[in-house]
């Protein structure tokens, strides 16, 4: 069996190599050439696994070292039997804590307490229950939307719309997808109150970065569109 391996993955060389041949890469630069003999690819989002690097290959299984999989063309691997694994939910608490001090800080500065706020959730999964959760022990007032959990248990999520207009603080936990790219845009920030703050926390394109520039809204941003590059 050969794996084809991201060279920045932690502590993964090693493991695999009981079992396998494994070749590691930078992620970058892996290549159809590279991946034509490989069993399975172990990567991150700097591999964009697609017709383009998979077409002709033997991979079976594409293992992605992230909670997000945008770079992975899953309908592709749908058709043509690639199995597909991701990391969700490894990093929540961590993503948890960067939300937890990015609104400690807003409250300190902005010198108001939890009681005061409304915190608007969009994505209630991994991440976001977590943040639903610690944010009621804070005292926040919680509205969330999750359309997909809605449709599934009927669990009171709120339209993306109604949850902007209600919330002071408005922080997003989607995958990337067609759904979510751009999912809050000027429409959305017309929609969001006079001196409201915008969180992502998710993936950069769920944002439009020029939108939320013209919008006067306050942010926090752990990623953006374009990154590492800033906007102009």
């Amino acid at each position: 069996m050969k794996i084809v391996a991201d060279n920045a993955i932690p502590f993964l060389k090693g493991v695999l190599e009981p079992y396998a041949r494994v070749e590691y890469l930078p992620g970058k630069t892996i290549a159809t050439a590279d991946v034509r003999d490989a069993d399975a690819l172990i990567v991150r989002t700097r591999t964009r696994c697609d017709a383009a690097l998979l077409e002709g290959s033997s991979v079976k299984l594409i293992a992605t070292a992230t909670i997000g999989f945008d770079h992975i063309d899953t309908e592709y691997c749908r058709r043509h039997g690639i199995e597909v694994a991701t990391a969700a939910g490894c990093n929540a608490r961590g993503v948890l804590q960067y939300v937890a001090a990015a609104l400690v800080r807003l409250s300190r500065v902005q010198a108001w307490e939890p009681t005061d706020k409304t915190l608007g959730i969009v994505g209630v999964g991994h991440v976001g229950s977590l943040v639903e959760a610690y944010a009621r022990t804070w005292g926040f007032r919680v509205v969330a939307c999750d359309p997909p959990r809605e449709e599934r248990e009927h669990g009171g999520f709120l339209p993306l719309e109604e949850v902007a207009c209600q919330a002071d603080i408005l922080t997003f936990h989607t995958p990337l997808d067609d759904t979510t790219r751009h999912m809050a845009g000027a429409k959305l920030f017309e929609r969001m109150k006079p001196g409201s703050i915008l969180i992502n926390t998710s993936r950069g394109e769920v944002v439009d970065g020029q939108a939320l520039r013209e919008s006067g809204l306050q942010y926090v941003l752990d990623v953006w569109e374009h990154e590492p590059d800033l906007d102009p």
